[in-house]
């Protein structure tokens, strides 16, 4: 699917107020905003922006809620290798990798899809790494309410890559448990299952 198409899905309405405030940093930085190259950059940024945040106008525990079906299911469910994009609330620069989600069922599954959905709408928010963890992972532990639930998620950070100490090769690894995964045995099994990813 295009972006933009997904970006007119929530039918955001461009704010003057943001693009006017792109056209002054632009101005502020020495350069010409009604140049050809940059004359619908003010737009076309604060377009991207509102879409990179558009995670604060969801509530991801109903996502959830609309797709829990009652299932006498008790075995692990995992959804690895889910793409995640997100903005860092420091410097306003992109942080990127995947997540791991593991939880499970105590009477309810949840459909698959809405998994990689509620790590979309944590992640179009200003975000750090370890609270994006904790709140997928409490997310699901609290609307879902399962016999446990395991985030881990691994990303490269723009704002180490670009700029600061710039270790272009670094990647950071969080994680969360709760339940039956702060058994080490279960953990382990988690881990074993998506240690390939994080090789």
């Amino acid at each position: 699917m295009s972006p933009y198409k997904k970006f007119e899905e929530y039918n955001i309405d461009l704010k003057d107020e943001i693009k006017d405030s792109y056209s002054s940093i632009i101005k502020d930085l020495g350069e010409d905003v009604t140049r050809d190259g940059l004359l619908k950059t003010p737009e076309r940024a604060a377009k991207a922006m509102m879409y990179l945040t558009s995670g604060y106008d969801v509530d991801p525990a109903e996502i959830l809620k609309g797709a829990m079906f009652k299932e006498d299911y008790r075995e692990m469910v995992i959804v690895k290798d889910i793409e995640l994009y997100s903005l860092c609330e420091h410097h306003l620069l992109p942080f990127f990798g995947k997540a791991h989600i593991a939880y499970i069922p105590n009477g309810s599954i949840v459909g698959l899809s809405k998994l990689p959905r509620i790590v979309d709408v944590f992640s179009r928010r200003l975000q750090v790494q370890e609270r994006l963890t904790h709140d997928i992972l409490e997310c699901i532990n609290t609307t879902l309410k399962p016999e446990g639930v395991a985030v881990v998620i691994e990303a490269s950070h723009m704002c180490m890559m670009m700029r600061g100490v710039q270790k272009q090769n670094s990647t950071t690894t969080t994680s969360g448990f709760r339940g039956q995964f702060e058994k080490i045995e279960t953990r382990n099994e988690f881990l074993k299952l998506i240690s390939s990813d994080l090789s």
